[in-house]
């Protein structure tokens, strides 16, 4: 079903409203912190309403099964955008880390898995500490640079290797990927971008219509 840009902006709208209520109900003040950053990037998301909530869910379902499946024995990271997956971190094995992808494509609405989990022992939480930092510096340099909205591409730090998420414009990717590849710290940057036209790019990002006064 498409949307037209006003009927568009109220289901997002609706869906913030949901956000921003339920961690409310739950008492939980953090949570709802949480709700309202959540709420402003669904709002400037290239993604339709439904997907971005779908990715949340696709998430949240295939850590639940990785979690059951392998307890402590992996450290795994699901990041889904527009239903493709990207898994990072590290699997004991080589049949541990298929094992995981195979979960993972199991999850409804899962379209693809890119399996970049490495064949290690867990990552220290220094290690992780540093990822943090790096994926905030490229966040950093992205709205810095103003090349493009730093909205549209998510940004994943896996052992100093940098993974890119969105979608997005030629240029909007060669630009990202320049950036954080010339970001200090960054090892590598690995693309798992989707590229789309100028012109859908506008369509996406175009406000809601104003409202039109009446013809005489």
């Amino acid at each position: 079903m498409t949307l037209n840009h006003p009927a568009r902006l109220i289901h997002r709208l609706r869906l913030l409203a949901l956000f921003l209520i339920l961690p409310l109900l739950a008492g939980c003040f953090g949570a709802a912190a949480v709700g309202v950053g959540g709420g402003v990037l669904l709002l400037s998301d290239r993604r339709p309403s439904e997907t971005y909530v779908t990715d949340e869910g696709i998430e949240l379902r295939a850590g639940n099964r990785i979690s059951e499946n392998f307890g402590t024995k992996v450290h795994v990271n699901v990041t889904s955008y527009n239903r493709m997956v990207l898994l990072t971190g590290e699997a004991p094995s080589g049949q541990a880390k298929a094992e995981v992808e195979k979960i993972v494509a199991g999850v409804p609405n899962v379209k693809s898995v890119s399996n970049e989990l490495a064949i290690a022992g867990p990552s220290s939480m220094g290690g992780r500490s540093n990822d943090a930092y790096l994926t905030s510096k490229v966040k950093a340099r992205f709205v810095d640079a103003q090349k493009f909205s730093a909205n549209h591409v998510k940004v994943v730090t896996e052992a100093g290797v940098v993974f890119l998420l969105g979608l997005v414009t030629q240029a909007e990717a060669d630009a990202a990927v320049n950036i954080a590849r010339t970001t200090g710290g960054v090892q590598k940057v690995v693309r798992v971008l989707e590229i789309i036209s100028p012109e859908e790019a506008r369509r996406l990002d175009a406000p809601p219509a104003e409202h039109q006064a009446p013809v005489k």
